[in-house]
């Protein structure tokens, strides 16, 4: 750890909250952290370890062109005191073997993120994650013949001085599994994008252990405190305890060693670490070692009849001594041993109050005197109790300036314009965008490309940044390609031109099928305006757990079908009690024109080199358009059921479960939409085979139904996590749905009701056998991309009478 200074400034992130460290820039709010900013620039690595640090980077993503920059470090002052990079031609190329363009910036995230503009814009480049395809860097000329930028050269500011990424959960639906190689490849992907506010929540757990201990809490009294590798980021908000676990002191010391050389990267990048601070989250052990301290039994959350074993857990209130105690020993454990915090969020929105909010300052202020607290703003877009005093007393519990908040959902449901600017605190602009990692076309591009802008503009804006703040990553590239570049964009974005830019870059090539059909994907997946959530509720991967008389199909008249008033009134009561017990598949574009595009896409299939981002895409947006086929499809399945219509029944079950299949075959045909690598991440950490159990174990139920269930009553928490990947559908998905279509054809063939209880018997042991299931999935694609679309359009989608519902 040589490379961290000894006394570093780092962020701490927790419950309501985070610690942080800051720049200067154009807005009031600005202004309120600026002694931060200067200690942050002071905190910094060297120059030349930064420098060394974007060499890598570029290294690794462009080994044949590592010649052809030159990186070069330069002060604030350069560039009016603000964050930036410029790129200019090299003074010296006209002599052989010398660098073609120099990049120059404040810190290394500024040179990796002047970089990616460069390849972005002078060579038509594109760079997103491994999974959803990759960089595309083959229209980047060869060495020796990259173009040349405008004789000034080029000078990007930062309009505000911080980058944010991750969510509180990301650690836990995406990151779970990482080892070093793809934690590499995400600094560097962050980096490129400018990210240099970063949570960094690794390995939290084995700090924990030795803070508790001090406490005289025991290790073993831990096992049930802690949850499973897969369930992590709940356990540390405190909304379980002990589920998926108890942690091997392997885990714990692995992910320590992990979180050392996550930190140690940042570092030397010149990025901010955002570490966690104590929340208030503690052990059942504790209240018997100190039973007079103020310490909450919570309620439950979506355990099956309050099961103690994973529900309940506690909370110390932060106006009890222990603790600032507990909250100091964290912060210092953490920061002057190995440097390392974690965020445990708490379900304490109803007491946190202006004492509340001015005592957990105390306690991280006690660790580290120069502490910032970022605070998660989700808690005042749901909670009605987050009226406009009740945030002013939390939000002015804290000095001016040692609170940011972020706005996490602010291109659908921004607080800060509806609060006064968070009534004069400091905030970042977040695109959420995603919950649970689910696979959905989907985005508010217009928002995103307009928002932070006007934001930032707005009278007396208190706004410091913006940040991408989703649960998941790992889908939608446009988006993230997108949302990442509003940290150096000072003007609202033409989204229009920007899609179409997009589309060239994506490919490596102009194809005007392909930007006619990113023309329509623009005004259509990519803008959502309904303000709505977009959480995946296909029939597919969410399942409705209903009786079928309670699903209200448009237009259906039973009375053709059902002479028997007895049964009309049934029918009609039942649907009137029920009709909002399925959760009905968010839908905010016209199908057809989606169809259209798939039409597009799979006219360039000739056109465009077999490159994987074009297959990623092309496979995605198949994906979209029979999963949304598949909805109507099941809705076949209802109205037939109403109508007594047993034929019907049978025909379109069977057309819905060999969809399923024949989408399980699509899906394997690129390494982004594979259920294999999840599994065998997960393995790959084990220790032992009890281990590997175990994890594989986590891995599955994190993705499937969660908490233990009682034979015929699922945990609420069912599908949440779902995923559109190549052997869960086929294993998992399409299985599920057989037993309840079976269930269906056998209450026509006996004359009787829907037997509800029957099916969820089965379905819930389905599910119990597949998590502790251990068979292999494929860790490689297989299948021409192209070819499978084609089959499945004509197969499916050809039929224009099923376009649009």
């Amino acid at each position: 750890m040589s490379t961290l200074p000894s006394n570093p400034l780092w962020i701490f992130f927790t419950v309501l909250c985070t610690f942080l460290v800051a720049a200067k820039s154009s807005t009031v709010g600005v202004s309120y952290i600026s002694r931060f900013l200067e200690i942050q620039d002071k905190e910094r690595a060297p120059s030349s370890v930064q420098l060394t640090a974007a060499y890598g980077v570029l290294n690794r993503l462009f080994p044949s062109h590592s010649s052809s920059f030159e990186f070069k470090i330069i002060p604030k002052e350069h560039c009016g005191g603000e964050l930036c990079f410029k790129i200019s031609n090299h003074p010296s190329f006209s002599y052989n073997g010398y660098p073609e363009i120099l990049i120059s910036g404040t810190t290394g995230v500024e040179l990796a993120a002047g970089l990616h503009w460069y390849l972005k814009y002078w060579c038509g480049a594109h760079i997103s994650w491994m999974k959803t395809g990759g960089a595309q860097l083959a229209s980047v000329p060869k060495a020796g013949s990259l173009p040349q930028v405008q004789h000034a050269g080029v000078e990007i500011r930062r309009p505000v001085p911080w980058s944010y990424y991750q969510n509180a959960v990301t650690s836990s639906y995406t990151f779970a599994w990482w080892d070093w190689e793809r934690w590499e490849k995400e600094i560097d992907w962050m980096a490129l994008q400018g990210i240099n506010l970063p949570l960094a929540f690794t390995g939290q757990e084995a700090i924990w252990q030795k803070v508790f201990q001090k406490f005289n809490i025991s290790t073993s009294s831990l096992d049930d405190f802690f949850g499973g590798p897969a369930f992590l980021a709940w356990s540390r908000m405190a909304n379980l305890h002990g589920w998926g676990g108890p942690l091997p002191q392997s885990w714990l010391d692995q992910q320590l060693l992990m979180q050392k050389k996550i930190l140690a990267r940042m570092y030397q990048l010149g990025m901010t670490p955002v570490l966690p601070a104590f929340s208030g989250n503690v052990p059942a052990a504790l209240k018997r070692v100190f039973p007079s301290a103020k310490i909450t039994h919570l309620g439950n959350w979506f355990t099956v009849h309050g099961d103690p074993r994973w529900c309940c857990t506690y909370l110390l209130d932060a106006t009890d001594p222990l603790f600032i105690e507990i909250g100091k020993a964290f912060v210092k454990q953490q920061v002057n041993g190995i440097h390392i915090a974690f965020l445990p969020l708490s379900n304490m929105e109803e007491v946190a109050t202006f004492t509340t909010g001015a005592a957990i300052f105390r306690g991280m202020q006690s660790g580290d005197s120069d502490a910032v607290w970022l605070m998660q703003g989700w808690l005042f877009s749901y909670d009605p109790f987050w009226r406009p005093p009740q945030m002013k007393a939390l939000l002015h519990s804290v000095p001016v300036g040692k609170m940011i908040v972020l706005d996490l959902f602010a291109e659908a449901k921004p607080i800060w314009s509806s609060s006064e600017q968070f009534y004069g605190v400091p905030y970042i602009w977040c695109m959420l965008h995603n919950f649970a990692g689910n696979i959905e076309m989907y985005g508010v591009l217009d928002a995103v490309g307009s928002g932070p802008v006007e934001a930032r503009r707005s009278e007396n804006s208190t706004m410091v940044g913006v940040g991408m703040s989703m649960e998941g990553i790992e889908q939608n590239p446009v988006v993230y390609d997108l949302m990442s570049e509003m940290a150096f964009q000072h003007e609202i974005v033409d989204v229009k031109k920007w899609v179409d830019l997009y589309a060239k870059r994506r490919y490596g090539r102009y194809v005007q099928s392909l930007q006619d059909a990113w023309t329509i994907l623009y005004g259509t997946l990519y803008n959502c305006t309904d303000g709505s959530q977009d959480k995946n509720r296909d029939v597919i991967v969410a399942f409705p757990d209903v009786d079928p008389y309670s699903i209200a199909i448009p237009q259906v008249t039973i009375s053709r079908r059902y002479q028997d008033n007895r049964i009309q009134f049934l029918l009609r009561t039942v649907r009137e009690e029920l009709t909002d017990s399925f959760s009905k598949p968010h839908l905010w574009y016209s199908t057809s024109e989606v169809i259209e595009a798939l039409k597009l896409f799979l006219s360039s299939g000739d056109e465009v080199p077999e490159t994987s981002t074009y297959r990623y895409d092309l496979i995605d947006l198949t994906r979209q358009a029979l999963a949304k086929y598949a909805n109507q499809l099941f809705l076949k399945v209802i109205e037939s059921y109403q109508l007594a219509d047993l034929p019907a029944v049978a025909h379109f079950s069977q057309e819905f479960l060999g969809l399923v299949e024949d989408m399980d075959i699509l899906l394997g045909c690129h390494d982004g939409f594979l259920l294999g690598p999840w599994l065998e991440s997960a393995k790959r950490l084990a220790q032992d085979e009890e281990q590997e159990r175990q994890f594989e174990w986590n891995a599955r139920t994190q993705i499937t139904m969660w908490f233990d269930n009682t034979q015929e009553e699922a945990s609420l928490l069912r599908d949440y996590g779902n995923k559109y990947w190549s052997g869960l559908l086929r294993d998992y998905y399409g299985p599920r749905a057989a037993i309840y279509f079976k269930f269906l054809i056998e209450s026509l063939e006996k004359g009787d009701g829907f037997r509800l209880q029957h099916w969820r018997r089965e379905w819930i042991k389905l599910t119990n056998d597949w998590q502790s299931s251990r068979n292999i999935f494929p860790v490689k694609s297989t299948g021409n991309a192209l070819n499978v679309s084609r089959w499945l359009y004509k197969k499916y989608l050809e039929d224009p009478s099923f376009h649009d519902v």
